[in-house]
């Protein structure tokens, strides 16, 4: 992962230990409405991947106890990791593509529901991605991959040769002649792997997306609330399909890229799909970037009218993120794909304990508050989430006493310790684990290993029934908290 030059060392803070009747009085535990459904209070676990499915996209029964252990802590909502609208395959990851997904889910909203004990509204969020490839090796492309266009045997002084002298002579040009002859894409996928664009409109497929997705994503929306969510979420957000149409980057040239109406048209009619599909009763929002955080990307002037498009267009809420593209990522290894969250923008969404001064806690707030500040002006409502390094109760109410947001996502800090919103509301905020910000979760999700946290997954492993990684080394949820009330024991 990219790492900033100043590598200033930050620590989280404990902060101040509320007694139950001061939390019961906070902001934080104070009820909020999300549309048609009620937060009992403004805790919110945002979505995270974990790689507890299967090949076939199915809730399996690490699934089920992964967001059941979340649920135990009684956050005011879980939101369910980025769950695919295509019915195609996508490694371990949840898939929603098809009906045949429906009871499977079921059972993971009864699971949550039923560890919760009712207390904790349970969202899934929905995600259209594009095809990425591994980096190849040079053989490999040259030989396999790379289109022999009239233009590039021009450049290369190659017309006439039959295509495998082509190929073998392209090949032997090297790092230096390739930078030479190579257009632009040519060399991304060489030195990348090959990575669709929303731009791609020589390509069937993606100049049909804005005609597919929003029956796909109506379809997925339907599905969940037949499988009992309390609402969904719109995946608008990083470096996946929709938020490339929202991204300045988006230029295409067919009423949806180019001009800011033009890129939040597609957005917005998926919207009004979804609406349309599921009704008026059923919440119904998005996670947006507050800024791309890449040269010549979204900057929150674009993110804040984005906002008020989606709140004047009916969201029931919406939540912010930043950062996370493709464009400024890694170069990946030969073999591997890459991974959006390596290069500054990556930094940026899961910024760490080495710093710069600006410090890994609460990066995202100010982008956010002007978000909320230009939705109010423009005379709604619309509740605004907001993430990132928030790990304390001091912090959150802050965020919230502020007018920088009116729900609170912590997603670190619950991996660290689900309990931490029940710790704090019962008066134990000092019984709380608190995240370190190692990223360690983030370098397992890198490698697609099922995510865990240093701070637990090494502990008790003796324990009955625990259920463990592959590999045998770590468990799979956090321990139990054993000193809780009567009650309330896990």
């Amino acid at each position: 992962m990219w790492k900033p030059a100043e590598r200033i060392r930050f620590e989280p803070a404990r902060g101040s230990i509320p007694t139950a009747d001061q939390a019961r009085a906070s902001q934080l535990f104070s009820p909020v409405a999300l549309g048609p459904l009620t937060l009992r209070h403004r805790t919110w676990v945002p979505a995270m991947v974990p790689w507890r499915s299967n090949e076939d996209g199915e809730v399996t029964e690490d699934v089920i106890q992964w967001y059941a252990r979340f649920a135990k802590g009684r956050p005011g909502a879980i939101v369910i990791e980025a769950t695919g609208i295509r019915d195609v395959p996508s490694g371990p990851l949840l898939r929603i593509g098809d009906d045949r997904y429906v009871d499977g889910l079921r059972r993971l909203t009864r699971a949550v529901n039923e560890a919760s004990g009712g207390h904790t509204r349970l969202l899934i969020q929905i995600i259209d991605f594009l095809r990425i490839r591994r980096r190849p090796d040079p053989r490999t492309f040259f030989e396999r991959h790379l289109a022999l266009t009239p233009a590039l045997l021009a450049r290369a002084g190659l017309t006439g040769l039959s295509e495998t002298a082509a190929r073998e002579a392209l090949l032997a040009l090297g790092a230096a002649g390739w930078a030479q002859v190579l257009d632009p894409r040519d060399r991304q996928s060489l030195e990348f792997g090959a990575r669709e664009s929303v731009n791609d409109l020589y390509l069937p497929h993606i100049q049909s997306l804005p005609e597919e997705l929003p029956s796909l994503f109506s379809q997925a929306a339907r599905r969940s609330r037949d499988a009992g969510f309390d609402g969904v979420e719109l995946h608008y957000a990083h470096a996946y399909t929709m938020a490339s149409f929202l991204s300045t980057t988006n230029q295409r040239t067919d009423g949806y890229g180019g001009s800011r109406e033009a890129r939040v048209r597609l957005p917005l009619e998926v919207y009004q799909a979804v609406r349309s599909e599921v009704g008026s009763g059923y919440a119904v929002g998005c996670r947006f970037l507050a800024e791309e955080c890449i040269d010549g990307g979204t900057q929150v002037d674009d993110s804040l009218w984005y906002g008020v498009q989606f709140a004047l267009a009916g969201m029931d809420f919406l939540s912010t993120s930043r950062g996370g593209k493709f464009d400024d990522a890694k170069q990946p290894s030969v073999g591997q794909a890459a991974y959006p969250y390596t290069g500054r923008s990556g930094y940026e969404c899961m910024p760490q304990y080495l710093s710069d001064a600006q410090g890994p806690f609460g990066r995202n707030r100010a982008a956010t508050a002007r978000i909320r500040q230009a939705i109010h002006a423009a005379g709604c409502t619309t509740p605004v989430v907001c993430t990132g390094g928030v790990h304390n109760f001091d912090f959150a109410e802050a965020m919230l006493t502020a007018g920088d947001c009116d729900v609170v996502g912590t997603a670190r800090q619950s991996l660290a310790d689900p309990d931490w919103a029940l710790k704090t509301l019962l008066g134990r905020a000092d019984a709380v684990r608190l995240c370190e910000y190692t990223n360690y979760c983030e370098g397992l999700d890198q490698k697609h290993k099922q995510v865990t946290c240093q701070l637990w997954d090494r502990e008790d492993l003796n324990e009955p029934g625990i259920r463990m990684s592959h590999d045998g080394k770590r468990r799979l949820v956090a321990p139990a908290w054993k000193d809780a009330p009567a009650g309330l024991e896990q």
